[in-house]
């Protein structure tokens, strides 16, 4: 659970500052602890209210296909966006593509690290 925990946080920590440099419309434009602060809070928000919002969203999910996962990705990281007014996101595509590196990020990172088993 701990590991889960701080994979997500650096999925939104590195997300966000992936962006911010390679996406054109995003900018951020304060204190580094802010963005820190941002990408902690964004990995919270996906590590528990992106399974509340998947669970009442299910019949959504199912009939799209699992693409309403998507919206839901983009809801949070709009939700940050409005948090903290530092960052600056100019466009539902530069929210897409921000969305779509966190959440590559978010698919990476437990891939990478994997939990240890006890044999």
């Amino acid at each position: 659970m701990f590991k889960g925990l701080v994979l997500h946080i650096a999925a939104g920590i590195l997300g966000l500052w992936l962006a911010v440099k390679f996406v054109a419309e995003v900018e951020f434009i304060g204190e580094i602890q802010s963005l820190l602060l941002a990408g902690i809070i964004l990995g919270l928000a996906n590590l528990f209210l992106k399974p509340i919002l998947k669970l009442i969203t299910w019949p959504l999910r199912i009939i799209t296909l699992g693409l309403f996962t998507i919206i839901i990705n983009l809801a949070l990281v709009w939700g940050v966006d409005i948090l903290f007014p530092e960052l600056i996101i100019r466009g539902i595509l530069p929210l897409f593509y921000t969305t779509i590196i966190v959440l590559t990020l978010n698919f990476l990172l437990p891939k990478l690290f994997p939990e240890k088993t006890i044999a």
